[in-house]
């Protein structure tokens, strides 16, 4: 599994933890059902959210849920899973991701994808993917067409990328790819007035799942040299901390324009613990619940103390109705401050960058896997349930250390703090 959003079940509590696990428990069954078992690899936390926001703006109805079998990964027990529409789509946007990664994986030459016939190899299983997904999606009237298009476009953009690029030339081929998906949710739902708000939604969530992942493979990327967006453009972090914080205020502000039947968990996922994959990917650690940030050695990346004499102050939202230049931009309150220090868990593998450790002292890092090493090891973290339960695990492509999804959440002491809206800034 991989994801950027990946909530802890005590933030949740007992209620929305439930409709989590019914929606990625419906999601790995979906894959099941219609690609067969090996299909069930690509469960992803991202991929899920599609399936929310389905249900999220549905009338209430029996219809949405059915009762699943005993499985290992619920310790034998039966469950409640999502079912229908919602969770076929989000299974076919899981298999064109998982294609895309492969792919990815094919072009970086990580592992035994170097050889040529098992990069070949690699390529079938991709495109038999992509073909899966596109049966999915063409059930339930979404044409996946915009998502492989969206991956071919990345290979020739990236290609083409150099210093002074902007980094939202970029991630546009994926913004364009989750907003066709995000909104497509509005149409299997019968509420085709939130299809522009959740389009915009979308947009601004691949932006930051792109935005993440680069911020989290950066050093990686950096020792092994491989293509990474940031060191490509030449990119700081602080202006890539700006274009998340604007972004993560954009889905706030664009949630708050659609109509829910029930968004609860829409809203917690995408308001509340998105903004603590952002805070995991730069190396802070953040409470939802009072946004008060907790520096690390060397600084943070919170709200900046008042500059210097003669330098500039924080930086200022851009232009637009909500502060960018789209509907729903906006910069989030808030700009970055210095590196922080230790590393921190992300949605594919630790965040954080310097901080108060010299060169020196800190511990050398193990490579990646390759793909199919990287999968045979993903299928024995599902089997043991170490992905939800285990304090902490080995990334099965990246092999950095992150938390089991069921683990505490530290000592922020904001466990309780998603169990209603009132704490969000944003309004809803």
């Amino acid at each position: 599994m991989f994801g950027i959003v990946r909530p802890c079940s005590h933030r949740l509590g007992e209620g929305l933890k439930t409709q989590w696990m019914a929606h990625l428990c419906g999601l790995c069954l979906a894959l099941r059902g219609d690609h067969g078992q090996l299909a069930r690899v690509v469960t992803n936390y991202d991929g899920l959210i599609i399936s929310v926001l389905t249900e999220a703006q549905a009338a209430r109805a029996t219809s949405w849920r059915r009762t699943a079998g005993p499985c290992p990964l619920r310790g034998m027990r039966t469950a409640s899973v999502a079912r229908g529409e919602g969770a076929r789509i989000a299974a076919a946007v899981s298999l064109v991701l998982a294609s895309a990664k492969v792919r990815d994986h094919v072009v970086d030459g990580d592992g035994l994808l170097a050889r040529r016939p098992l990069a070949a190899a690699a390529r079938k299983v991709a495109r038999s993917w992509d073909r899966a997904g596109a049966r999915t999606g063409a059930d339930v009237g979404f044409d996946t067409a915009v998502l492989l298009d969206a991956v071919e476009r990345q290979v020739g953009i990236e290609g083409l990328a150099g210093p002074g690029t902007s980094l939202l030339t970029i991630t546009e081929p994926t913004e364009t790819a989750t907003a066709a998906a995000f909104a497509h949710t509005a149409v299997i739902a019968g509420r085709p007035g939130n299809a522009e708000p959740l389009a915009e939604a979308g947009r601004l969530f691949g932006r930051l799942a792109h935005l993440l992942d680069a911020v989290e493979d950066k050093e990686a990327d950096a020792a092994s040299g491989a293509w990474n967006p940031l060191t490509a453009t030449g990119t700081g972090l602080a202006e890539a901390r700006r274009l998340a914080d604007d972004a993560l205020h954009g889905i706030r502000l664009a949630l708050r324009d659609a109509e829910f039947t029930d968004g609860k968990l829409a809203h917690v996922l995408l308001a509340h613990e998105l903004g603590r994959s952002v805070d995991r990917a730069f190396g802070t650690d953040v409470c939802g619940h009072t946004h008060e940030v907790t520096a690390h050695q060397g600084g943070s990346f919170g709200p900046p103390p008042p500059p210097p004499p003669g330098q500039g102050g924080p930086y200022g939202q851009q232009g637009g109705p909500y502060g960018n230049s789209n509907p729903y931009g906006g910069g989030a309150p808030g700009g970055p401050g210095g590196p922080g220090g230790p590393s921190g868990p992300g949605g594919f593998g630790p965040g954080g960058f310097g901080g108060g450790h010299g060169p020196e002292q800190q511990p050398p890092k193990p490579g990646k896997r390759g793909f199919w090493a990287g999968c045979a090891v993903a299928i024995g973290l599902c089997c043991t349930c170490k992905l939800c339960c285990a304090d902490s695990y080995e990334g099965p492509w990246s092999r950095k250390k992150r938390e089991g999804c069921c683990n505490n959440c530290g000592d922020s002491g904001c466990c309780s703090c998603c169990e209603c809206c009132s704490c969000c800034d944003c309004g809803l």
